[in-house]
């Protein structure tokens, strides 16, 4: 452990120089550039609350719908980048890996971080709608805090699973977008889960066992001025710490492979 501490303040420069060429790699080719961060979640919003709300004339939600959308949108695209970009964050440097030596742990790192602080600077979106919808802020704001830390910690845990994985098994970025696509069905991000499952049942369990969907509801309630749910919070916080144990272990344990396959 002191050893992983000293390497991560040795290289912690080199770290920050790849969190910003990973952001400006990301809009290298836009005219907006940056501004896309916030520009993206926000006409998803839009066209999200327009088809629910307007095509297809569902039923009134009890609680504002763009910012409910908007919540589960930002939350969920985090997760997917991050994730999907640490997938391939190992192979995409194994010239620089087969060449220099750096920690490995850097390049998947790296990625979640920039794509946390794509994430930080989409909240102003989030602030803004919220003050146009006229929601409130109370003191459950702060609990925020909590949900983004348990999404940092599972997006960072899963990151460093998948880098290490996709190494030896190239397929498995195939295979991660279609489990991605099962993990955003069961995150409730623009429908409530009330409206469809009012009996519970073990239907409702496949949301609850999804990290994801506890971390969003929580986040949910903060900004709605609502209590966080206990068991989400113990459940999402543990199951980050759990994956990014996982993740340490399982990369540092085959890292020293990795040269003889990327």
């Amino acid at each position: 452990m002191h050893r992983l501490l000293s390497n991560f303040t040795k290289y912690r420069f080199l770290l920050k120089e790849l969190v910003k060429k990973d952001i400006k790699l990301k809009y290298r080719n836009s005219i907006l550039g940056i501004v896309w961060t916030l520009l993206e979640p926000l006409l998803t919003m839009i066209v999200l609350t327009i088809v629910f709300t307007v095509v297809l004339e569902r039923e009134r939600p009890s609680i504002d719908f763009p910012v409910y959308v908007l919540v589960g949108r930002l939350l969920y695209g985090f997760f997917s980048s991050g994730t999907r970009l640490a997938l391939k964050s190992v192979r995409n440097h194994s010239s620089m890996i087969r060449k220099v030596y750096v920690p490995k742990y850097i390049y998947p790192l790296a990625t979640s971080l920039s794509s946390f602080v794509t994430f930080l600077i989409s909240l102003i979106v989030l602030v803004a709608v919220a003050a146009v919808r006229n929601i409130q802020p109370t003191f459950h704001l702060f609990e925020a805090v909590i949900p983004i830390v348990a999404l940092l910690l599972l997006t960072t845990g899963v990151g460093l699973v998948l880098a290490t994985l996709d190494v030896f098994f190239r397929d498995l970025e195939y295979l991660w977008g279609v489990i991605m696509m099962m993990i955003m069905y069961t995150s409730a991000i623009f429908y409530e889960t009330d409206k469809f499952f009012t009996d519970g049942g073990w239907k409702m369990w496949l949301f609850k066992l999804n990290p994801l969907y506890a971390i969003i509801t929580n986040f949910r309630n903060s900004i709605f001025g609502e209590a966080p749910d206990v068991f989400f919070t113990v459940y999402s916080l543990g199951f980050g710490v759990a994956a990014m144990l996982i993740g340490v272990i399982l990369f540092y344990k085959k890292q020293d492979e990795f040269i003889l396959y990327i």
